[in-house]
């Protein structure tokens, strides 16, 4: 059985949160509120051309290409902006858009592609973020189905929901037991779907998999592997590789701020006072290794030939740290170091990587998908929810579709 939360904590290093924290960030209110309307203006433009298409993971010369919505993980990237203007400005048209999108979702349930852990990303902001805002019963139902497929892709013995392949076919047998740190960010739909249900097996399921991941995934120094694959059968550990960054013993920024984020809304959900501590201890090494300007390079140990920057994972990073700042004791003065992080984020941001939007259909330069794979300096379709999401948190009372 994996260790109890309390327990793992004891093996990881902590070197603190760095005293540039401690200051108040040089980024006032108004600034915010005014990036995130001209987020939303940008939106607004784009919702003719991304009706019931999306934006495709990343863009090419910072133009994103339409895309269908029949597989991926990226997709409810664009449905979440359109929830998240909606609240903001109150305005039907950002309603009617996501409502839109919402049927494809549907329709990508009813064609059978689960073979992957991203259902959490795909239907939390499309189908639960739809409900939260409607109550429409079919959205509910949607999400519980997605719910109900990223439960069969558990594997008991290790205590993990595998990230790719299918999980039951023999052909797939190389992606067997192999978990990703992205997965985190898939929980929050099996702890709503408890919530919802009133069935504990969900959250019981979304904690086992934190705890695993928690123990193998998580390094002791307080960085992470991107995967790490366990015997299905015993449950033994085989050992942690990469996909995304530089080498299997680096530390890849997007991952580290998915945990960062991922074992926050743990925390809360799970009512376990350890994972905000483990996120504290996440971020820590975050904004201990992050650039000068609080924007990452894409992996910490790539070397200096490669050190492209990704405003995904600082925007990710931003939501992740304020939401970890609500999550402490409110006699933990780290807290307020962990705001002072996040707004400082979004200030550099909005400042120095907004993009020109008579050139671009996207919000943020520089965003990373997969330097392995020549996909860097371009717009992410993540990183532009997750940097509106940030202005939504520090510029307005919002309740999380996370």
């Amino acid at each position: 059985m994996p260790r109890a939360p309390a327990a793992l904590l004891q093996t990881v290093d902590d070197s603190g949160l760095p005293d540039r924290y401690t200051r108040t960030p040089d980024v006032t209110r108004r600034t915010l509120e005014r990036a995130l309307s001209t987020a939303i203006d940008s939106i607004d433009e784009n919702l003719d051309e991304f009706n019931d298409q999306f934006p495709g993971p990343s863009s090419e010369g910072l133009v994103y290409s339409a895309t269908d919505n029949t597989d991926g993980w990226t997709t409810s990237f664009w449905t979440g902006l359109c929830w998240l203007a909606y609240e903001v400005t109150g305005e039907r048209r950002f309603r009617d858009a996501a409502q839109a999108q919402l049927a494809t979702f549907e329709r990508r349930l009813d064609c059978g592609e689960v073979t992957t852990h991203d259902l959490g990303f795909l239907y939390t902001l499309s189908a639960i973020a739809g409900y939260r805002l409607t109550e429409i019963e079919q959205y509910r139902s949607a999400a519980l189905t997605a719910a109900d497929l990223l439960v069969e892709r558990f594997w008991d013995a290790p205590g993990l929901i595998q990230a790719w392949g299918d999980h039951a076919s023999p052909e797939d047998s190389w992606e067997r037991g192999r978990m990703i740190v992205d997965s985190m960010m898939n929980l929050p739909l099996l702890f709503w779907a408890s919530e919802v249900t009133g069935d504990s097996m969900y959250a019981s399921i979304a904690e086992r998999h934190a705890r695993t991941n928690a123990q193998y995934i998580v390094r002791s120094d307080g960085s992470t592997f991107h995967t790490f694959k366990c015997d299905v059968e015993t449950g033994a550990p085989l050992g942690g590789e990469t996909a995304q960054g530089y080498d299997a013993d680096s530390c890849w920024s997007r991952g580290q701020t998915w945990a960062i984020y991922g074992y926050a809304l743990a925390a809360d959900y799970a009512d376990e006072g350890a994972y905000a501590q483990l996120s504290a201890k996440l971020a820590n090494y975050y904004l201990s290794h992050v650039e000068a300007d609080h924007v990452p390079r894409w992996d910490f140990d790539a070397p200096a030939d490669q050190s492209y920057r990704d405003t995904s994972a600082a925007a990710i990073a931003a939501c992740g740290l304020d939401e970890l700042a609500h999550r402490l004791p409110l006699a933990d003065t780290r807290a307020r170091g962990y705001e002072n992080a996040a707004i400082a984020t979004l200030g550099s941001l909005g400042e120095q990587y907004s993009t020109d939007r008579s050139e671009s259909n996207g919000l943020l330069t520089q965003g990373a998908y997969d330097p392995t794979d020549g996909d860097y300096d371009e717009c992410c379709i993540w990183g532009d929810y997750f940097y509106v999401e940030g202005l939504v948190r520090a510029t307005e009372h919002w309740s999380r579709y996370w």
